[in-house]
Formats: structure tokens, C-alpha cells, sequence
């Protein structure tokens, strides 16, 4: 049986309050819309914080398969919500920026989000075809690209986004118009990129500039050894404490 004494946690419709450690409430400010949780939007901030490390995209991969439709803020980490969370940009997010994103990586292309069902399917309208292409017919970067897209344009920014490779098959042509999403997510995120891709390197650091936005790049190199270190640090004093760990 539920008792007052118990009770740790009410919401009524926006408002959430939680027990304190001196047995008193305290009264959250900022409101939840009807669709969010209260257990994530008020779960520890260090549980919130992103990581996208391989996002599959191949033949069976969960993004080109049709799913059923709920409102999605946050792309799930394997990317099978993908036509959820874009869908959700449209209607809740910044729509120009999303819109403005796809033309740019793909000139004359737009997102089309087909219901059948309940089930949300992705398409992608080119310029040029008589039908959109199926989220099935899309090659590996162009799904790739949307993906980013879903992460880095998300209507509930994290406060920190940690990106593992995402020029992986993207051609070169993809990588300015994935720089300028990475930046314009930055306004919102602290964002963390690891490429191997000097030319998306050179290419966040120029659009960093001409938005007069703060980027710091650590560079790491091989040497005749084989070992890796970081660009510019050289000697012993350099180098940061290591040891064996002790059994």
C-alpha cells in the first residue's frame, strides 16, 4: 500500500517533485512536456551525455527498416528510431536546420517520412528521380550522413556529444556540409570528435573560425617505433605519468 511517508517521487502533468535527504520536497522549475519521462529528464546528468561509436549501416542495418512511429527527441544508439527522430526534428526541432543540412549534403534532396501503419519509414527525395529512394536503397554514407543528422540537430541537446569516426563512408564531398552540422550543434553541446580524417579536421577548424567559435585539436602521431604520441610534446617531462599497475 502506497503511504505518504514512502513516496519519493510525484508528478502531476508538468510538475515533478522529489524527497530530500531531510525528509522535506523539492519542486523542480522547469516543466516536463506530457511525453518525456520524468525517470530520464531527471536522471543523473552523467547518464545523459551521448556517445555514438558505430552506428550500423549495412544492408540489414536497424535504420533502413520500418518502425513503429512514437516521438523520438533522442536517436537510440543503434539508429533503428531514425525516421522517429527525424520526424520529431520537423515537428518539435529546428526544422530549417535539418532541411538546410540534407540540401547541402545532397543538392536538391529532401527527408520524407512515411506512416503506414503506425510505422514510420524513411525515404529521401532526389532531384532528378521520379520517386523517393527507400531507407533499403541508400547507400552507406547518405545513411550515415542522416544519422548524424538525427544525433547532432536532436530537439534535447546533451550537455557533451562524443563522436568515434563519423566520416567513416562518407564521401569527401560529405565531409563540409558534416562539419557545419557538428558546429551548429555546438551552440547547445560540447562536442567531442575522433577522426581519422585530416580533411574533416581542417574543415571544422575553418568553420570554427569563421563562426569565431572556440575548437581544440590534439593531434596524435606514430613514430619510427611504432609508438603513438601526441603532436608537439616531445621528452620525458612531456609525457604523462605511467606505471605498471600493481596485483
Amino acid at each position: 500500500m502506497l503511504r505518504p511517508a514512502a513516496l519519493l517521487c510525484d508528478r502531476s502533468g508538468p510538475a515533478v517533485r522529489t524527497r530530500t535527504a531531510d525528509g522535506g520536497w523539492h519542486r523542480w522549475v522547469s516543466a516536463i512536456r506530457p511525453y518525456d519521462s520524468m525517470l530520464s529528464e531527471l536522471a543523473d546528468p552523467c547518464i545523459r551525455d551521448r556517445f555514438y561509436d558505430h552506428v550500423r549501416t549495412d544492408a540489414h542495418a536497424p535504420a533502413r527498416t520500418a518502425r513503429i512511429g512514437t516521438r523520438t527527441p533522442v536517436l537510440g544508439h543503434d539508429g533503428s528510431d531514425l525516421a522517429a527522430a527525424l520526424e520529431t526534428i520537423r515537428e518539435i526541432g529546428d526544422r530549417e536546420a535539418l532541411d538546410g543540412a540534407v540540401d547541402a549534403a545532397f543538392p536538391g534532396s529532401r527527408v520524407q517520412i512515411d506512416s503506414q501503419g503506425g510505422r514510420l519509414e524513411l525515404k529521401l527525395r532526389q532531384h532528378g528521380l521520379l520517386r523517393p529512394l527507400g531507407a533499403g536503397e541508400l547507400s552507406d554514407g547518405t545513411l550515415r550522413y542522416l544519422l548524424w543528422a538525427a544525433a547532432l540537430l536532436t530537439p534535447r541537446p546533451p550537455a557533451l556529444l562524443v563522436l568515434n569516426e563519423p566520416e567513416a563512408s562518407l564521401h569527401p564531398d560529405l565531409l563540409p556540409p558534416l562539419a557545419d552540422l557538428i558546429l551548429t550543434a555546438t551552440r547547445d553541446t560540447q562536442i567531442v570528435v575522433v577522426t581519422h580524417a585530416p580533411a574533416l579536421a581542417d574543415e571544422l577548424a575553418r568553420g570554427a573560425a569563421r563562426r569565431r567559435l572556440d575548437v581544440n585539436s590534439i593531434a596524435l602521431v606514430k613514430d619510427a617505433q611504432g609508438q603513438t604520441g601526441v603532436a608537439g610534446r616531445e621528452g620525458l617531462l612531456d609525457e604523462p605519468l605511467w606505471y605498471w599497475p600493481k596485483r
